[in-house]
């Protein structure tokens, strides 16, 4: 009786999975971390659901198509798995990197932004729904970013000022004039000091527009020492915070100060 009935566990088990309406997606893993000996728990931010969050089992075996180094922050991979809406822990398949990065990895300089940007994008992102604009941004950028071979030191404060817009709190620079001060909390320009404490004074304020004019392509034409980009990521990590709940006081910056010195 036993036997019978986990044969026929087994056999509801293989038709549910042969139904299964398993969907294909890419995506951008933004955290990893260990589960036991043979599990990972990552956070992906996929093309087609917003950011998801899976449990992965690993092989015990070398010969297993699922290696740990896929979900690595910043890989792309391509996976099939079938939303759950009552599960916090989805299950991927057929997991395969779709992008292989020439340089990212391995060039000193830039795998210092890419550790920055990973844990920058995982707070960022913690809530976000299926945004595919959103998504492009972020490929395209890190693909640039791989591509270029030099000038590339400002990469991360235009990326993440260029991110608010698709975020929902880019700076409306409209009608900016020379010594208006910013309202970080409204994320706009005025010509009166706010009555609350969450904003700048003219000069640094003037850094805003500036970099709101950047792109990828530009921003080695323009040059920042290294006060005026250290205090540039300390105020862009205190306006995230304003706008996005428990984003906190981010340390991965520190890793930047110092590579960049």
């Amino acid at each position: 009786m036993g036997c019978r009935v986990v044969l026929f566990r087994t056999f509801v088990r293989e038709k549910s999975d042969k139904h299964m309406n398993l969907e294909r997606t890419r995506g951008l893993v933004l955290r990893t971390v260990k589960y036991g000996d043979s599990s990972l728990i990552t956070d992906v931010f996929t093309e087609t659901g917003g950011v998801r969050s899976f449990m992965v089992r690993l092989p015990r075996t070398r010969r297993g198509s699922v290696k740990g180094s896929l979900f690595r922050p910043l890989c792309w991979i391509e996976f099939d798995y079938e939303y759950r809406p009552k599960v916090s822990l989805q299950k991927m398949r057929d997991v395969h990197i779709c992008v292989s990065y020439a340089s990212l990895p391995y060039d000193p300089f830039k795998s210092a932004i890419a550790l920055f940007l990973a844990d920058f994008l995982y707070w960022a992102l913690r809530n976000e729904a299926c945004n595919p604009p959103l998504f492009t941004y972020i490929y395209n950028s890190l693909q640039w970013l791989d591509r270029c071979e030099s000038g590339f030191a400002n990469f991360h404060m235009v990326f993440i000022t260029r991110l608010t817009r698709f975020l929902g709190f880019y700076p409306n620079a409209e009608g900016y004039c020379r010594g208006d001060f910013f309202d970080m909390q409204n994320a706009c320009f005025t010509g009166r000091r706010p009555f609350h404490s969450a904003y700048l004074e003219a000069e640094e304020a003037s850094l805003v527009p500036l970099m709101m004019r950047m792109r990828y392509e530009t921003m080695r034409h323009f040059v920042f020492n290294r006060g005026q980009r250290n205090r540039y990521l300390a105020v862009i990590n205190d306006y995230y915070r304003l706008h996005i709940p428990d984003f906190p006081e981010l340390k991965s910056w520190e890793i930047l100060k110092e590579v960049f010195d």
